[in-house]
């Protein structure tokens, strides 16, 4: 009996993903659980599994090819060879060597034109959508004819060309007059034309965000001139998701930045403490660990960072999934630590550790990436004094964590008397969604996380 292979759903708001390798052939015995191919997302590298024993009679996607979820990739049959050495079994040509072929039921479709229509990424089609274009009317310039968010943007601002005849000397000198003075005339409405612009951007409507690369308006980014000793680095799959991800976090939300000094005398003493005895067990205490478990104790005191926003209301979160930004072989990446609110520090220095470890291995899963309601990000050893992350859609807040450095610090001792003493001490940065976060509650929550992480009364 054949059975239908096909793409799962890899994760929240994931439309599709792209087959990176093909772990077997056709003709070849597979056993149920094997994995066959591999999957990248926007999220993560995935290992699809054999849904059943039997032999692989067709394999319907190439390497490359960006499909959607739910489209059959590859036929088995059930049972079929089970015992037996593999064996390559040819295909009909209609459908093994055919570019880019899916199939919906039993007929082969280009995947240009699947179960979602014209072939594009999720920030394309989001683009599209907001602008009120049909992606049916647009070029794509990706691979094997993906439409991108660049090309989407530039079919809205595209304009008819020309047909008039040309200007002469006089008139051009005519017309660009008229133009300055056109301009001149803007500047002073331009200001009072802000809330206006907000609501456009609110509603969707009207407005055209820059294009990276290409340019805003009236200005253009002059083209690239090669000169010896350049060296052009091409986009990774994974640095391209993230500028998109980057570039739509900061249109899309008002990111506000608040900042807190944090004295870490206490914390660091339980750490020096402690650490010993953790790293015997296998086991890394960072300050990390101590942040995340006083950022939990916040939320649950302070719900409102712990949401996101819907098209015309919010929604608060029950778990509080916090991420953690971790460096991995692709480039950056925030694994999640679920239900970081019920564990102590001894959980999250073990959940830190695995999600890290397998960040750091490349075996990070869609699961380990997907779910987080509020994120921590953090410099690293070669960190400077503090900076204002970029929120992780679709959260509200992400707190950045700077250096630790020993400064002098006036402190109360038995005497009641003021003093200076060398501590060490943190910033820590606190960016927010101001569409629901308000001042007062940002502030609140940074308060009580300083004030946690003041205090160490943690039980390590």
């Amino acid at each position: 009996m054949l059975i239908d292979v096909i793409v799962p759903q890899l994760g929240e708001s994931v439309t599709e993903g792209t087959i990176t390798k093909w772990r077997v052939k056709e003709g070849d015995v597979v056993v149920k659980d094997q994995p066959i191919a591999e999957i990248a997302t926007d999220k993560a590298d995935s290992e699809l599994p054999a849904p059943a024993g039997g032999r692989v009679m067709k394999l319907l996607a190439k390497e490359g090819d960006v499909v959607p979820v739910k489209t059959v990739i590859c036929q088995l049959d059930e049972g079929a060879g089970a015992g037996a050495p593999s064996a390559r079994v040819d295909a009909p040509s209609s459908v093994v060597g055919s570019p880019n072929v899916v199939t919906r039921g039993d007929e082969p479709v280009a995947p240009s034109q699947g179960a979602l229509g014209p072939l594009a990424s999720p920030t394309a089609r989001r683009a599209a959508l907001e602008q009120g274009i049909d992606l049916k009317d647009v070029k794509g310039s990706g691979d094997h004819g993906r439409i991108t968010r660049d090309d989407v943007m530039r079919a809205g601002v595209d304009v008819p060309p020309r047909t008039e005849p040309p200007m002469s000397l006089e008139q051009r000198g005519k017309a660009e007059s008229q133009m300055r003075a056109q301009q001149q005339q803007q500047v002073a409405p331009a200001a009072s034309a802000a809330p206006a612009i907000a609501q456009m951007i609110n509603q969707g409507g009207g407005f055209v965000p820059p294009v990276p690369g290409v340019g805003f308006g009236s200005f253009k980014v002059p083209p690239y001139r090669p000169k010896p000793g350049d060296q052009v680095v091409p986009f990774t799959r994974r640095r391209r998701i993230t500028a998109d991800h980057m570039v739509y976090s900061k249109i899309a939300s008002p990111h506000v930045v608040t900042v807190a000094e944090c004295d870490l005398q206490r914390a660091s003493k339980l750490r020096e403490t402690n650490k010993d005895r953790y790293k015997k067990e296998g086991m890394s205490l960072t300050m990390l660990a101590f942040v995340v478990v006083a950022v939990a104790r916040a939320i649950r005191e302070n719900p409102t960072v712990n949401a996101r926003v819907l098209d015309d209301s919010f929604v608060i979160f029950k778990d509080v999934n916090i991420g953690v930004a971790v460096d991995s072989p692709d480039g950056l990446v925030v694994p999640v630590v679920r239900r970081a609110d019920e564990l102590g520090v001894r959980g999250i220095v073990r959940a830190i550790d695995e999600v890290a470890g397998r960040a750091r291995s490349g075996k990070i899963t869609v699961d380990d990436l997907s779910g987080s309601t509020f994120s921590v990000s953090n410099p690293g050893l070669k960190g400077n004094l503090f900076g204002g992350a970029i929120i992780n859609q679709p959260n509200v807040g992400i707190l950045r964590i700077g250096e630790i450095k020993k400064r002098a610090v006036v402190v109360e001792g038995p005497d009641k008397e003021d003093h200076i003493a060398i501590h060490p001490v943190m910033y820590m940065a606190l960016s927010y969604d101001h569409r629901i976060v308000d001042g007062v509650a940002a502030n609140s929550f940074l308060w009580r996380v300083r004030e946690i992480l003041e205090k160490a009364e943690f039980e390590v």
